[in-house]
């Protein structure tokens, strides 16, 4: 029997999220806010918003929410367990996790990620394209760790923040809640919850 999934968030990012599903076996449906001003997502057509989610699934039916921003993320993905829907975990069948990592509902993670032995991630996290979370670190609900960050042993990442493409964090780093990780930075020192730094070393900005 062929699995339902419905994806909330017809963008770039929900395409690569409905090509990993098609690949672990599901057929696809968005919703996206913008209906009915935008009806389609290539070839996908767009069901209606997410409210007509909600109102047309008495039952409950397995969702995940494909928004980038982490605030948005973290809204539509509560509103959904209010009501009850199955919220899933998809991994890109070419990502590589420890059977002693921990992944928690609503996280994606993307093609080439590697997630090491006892690792955690929290909920609504994103994973993204070739990132490597190494042993031991912790990620924070609703964070979005980039294409081809490199997180160290040990290192833990806050709460909705966002970890930009390319970047370094050194073993047993702390970065905070609501923090923003400049594309190709290096994290050498702790950071404090709700900065933004940038640079090679990453310093405020």
């Amino acid at each position: 029997m062929t699995k339902q999934l419905a994806i909330v968030g017809a963008s770039g990012h929900g395409k690569v999220i409905a090509d990993i599903a098609e690949q672990l076996g599901f057929t696809v449906k968005f919703y996206d806010d913008a209906y009915p001003s935008k009806t389609h997502i290539e070839h996908w057509p767009i069901q209606g918003t997410c409210a007509d989610l909600i109102a047309l699934h008495t039952t409950p039916i397995d969702v995940v929410v494909a928004i980038g921003n982490n605030d948005i993320r973290q809204q539509k993905i509560q509103l959904l367990q209010q009501n009850n829907f199955n919220l899933i975990t998809l991994t890109h069948p070419t990502a590589v996790i420890s059977k002693y990592a921990v992944i928690a509902q609503g996280t994606v993670v993307f093609a080439g990620a590697i997630i090491n032995a006892f690792a955690k991630v929290g909920v609504g996290c994103i994973i993204n394209t070739s990132a490597v979370v190494e042993h031991d670190c912790t990620i924070g609900d609703f964070t979005h760790i980039c294409p081809n960050v490199a997180l160290a042993g040990g290192v833990i990442v806050g709460s909705k923040s966002w970890v930009g493409i390319g970047s370094q964090v050194r073993q047993l780093i702390t970065i905070g809640d609501n923090c923003l990780i400049g594309a190709g930075s290096t994290v050498v020192k702790n950071i404090p919850n709700n900065v933004t730094v940038f640079g090679s070393p990453a310093v405020p900005r």
